[in-house]
């Protein structure tokens, strides 16, 4: 009896292993043995952003048995920035893992495909907002429209302010010379007083140096330190404790594809693709917030002071926000659909970030 409890026992350990092996890594078989290997560009052009995407897609040929493999490139390449969308349409690429934001040249609606001032605050939200309430059915049916697939939404994280000046309540930002990404932030900022100019990212290290600029926002505190701008700097601006960024609190990534890659992936293929999706936004988020936490520390000890808005200068800047985000949305029936489902859901009782009385006399164009 023994030898059969043993043997029962060793048996269910190997069902238990194979089981576990199986949920894991799926082995989606190939056909003919052969592999279908994905070029695919991300945004980052170095760093902890590029090193986390290398270290996903390296992944991906083993998950799959072979079936595919991911082969990585950072920023620039393949093809620049703004000729990601060009490159999957024509296949010169397969897939791009861009910075969201990008793609409002060619689909208006994608401003509200990601953060906007004052808008939805935590990543939780986003994902309320596509997977709950429909965010991602509109969005694949506007990528559709131009001969791409969206998978799915990457979780990066807040922007920040650097000032050569301290900033201790949106009063401070009047008559500063601040650099912005341009469209709606920079209006807003230049409606609470600001002399805003867009200028790419390179150029932010001299421009505070020489003093062309006093203030300027970037992504999040690693990339910047890395960049040295606690060299030319010597304050942090951050919303109130909780709120790291009042003009983009959350910054989202996606996974795109070329519709003809995605038309020749088998339906066992695409859903793994579409989970895998979800691990890397997890795994990027998570892994970006950690490479923060280190910066945090060498700004310290640089020097660097952080200053914090107040929830006053939350609600105010929510007032000057709301009337932008109508205008925007107005500017393109599909962005003012998608503006809807944001809107109502800060208005509700789950939210409640905006005052319904805010939104008097503004009408959407449905």
């Amino acid at each position: 009896m023994t030898r059969n409890i043993s043997t029962r026992r060793a048996a269910l350990r190997t069902l238990a292993g194979a089981g576990a092996a199986t949920l894991a890594a799926p082995h989606l078989a190939t056909a003919q043995g052969q592999t279908t290997t994905w070029k695919i560009q991300t945004s980052w052009p170095g760093g902890a952003g590029l090193q986390i995407f290398k270290d996903w897609c390296a992944t991906i040929e083993e998950k799959t048995g072979g079936e595919l493999a991911f082969q990585p490139f950072g920023a620039n390449d393949v093809v620049g920035d703004f000729q990601l969308y060009d490159a999957v349409k024509n296949g010169v690429l397969d897939a791009v893992n861009p910075f969201t934001i990008y793609a409002q040249g060619i689909i208006p609606a994608a401003t509200f495909l990601t953060s906007i001032p004052l808008g939805l605050r935590n990543p939780h939200e986003f994902d309320v907002f596509y997977y709950g309430l429909g965010g991602i059915d509109i969005a694949r049916e506007l990528y559709a429209a131009q001969g791409m697939h969206f998978v799915g939404p990457v979780h990066h994280g807040p922007n920040i302010i650097h000032s050569k000046v301290p900033i201790r309540s949106i009063d401070d930002f009047a008559g500063r010379k601040m650099r912005l990404p341009g469209g709606m932030v920079a209006e807003i900022f230049t409606q609470i007083g600001a002399e805003t100019t867009v200028l790419p990212g390179s150029e932010i290290f001299p421009a505070l140096e020489k003093g062309t600029i006093d203030v300027a926002d970037y992504v999040g505190p690693a990339v910047n330190y890395a960049l040295g701008f606690s060299q030319v700097t010597d304050y942090i601006v951050m919303g109130p404790p909780g709120f790291m960024s009042l003009y983009q609190p959350v910054d989202i990534m996606d996974i795109t594809v070329g519709q003809a890659a995605w038309d020749a992936l088998s339906p066992q293929m695409k859903q793994f693709v579409e989970m895998e999706t979800h691990v890397y936004s997890d795994m990027h988020h998570a892994a970006i917030q950690k490479a923060d936490q280190d910066a945090w520390a060498k700004f310290e000890a640089d020097g660097t002071e952080v200053t914090r808005l107040t929830q006053d200068d939350v609600e105010l800047m929510t007032e000057v926000a709301v009337p932008v985000w109508f205008d925007y949305a107005n500017r393109d029936p599909q962005a003012a659909r998608v503006f809807k489902i944001q809107l109502d859901y800060m208005l509700s009782g789950s939210l409640g970030y905006v005052d319904p009385a805010l939104t008097q006399g503004l009408e959407l164009k449905l």
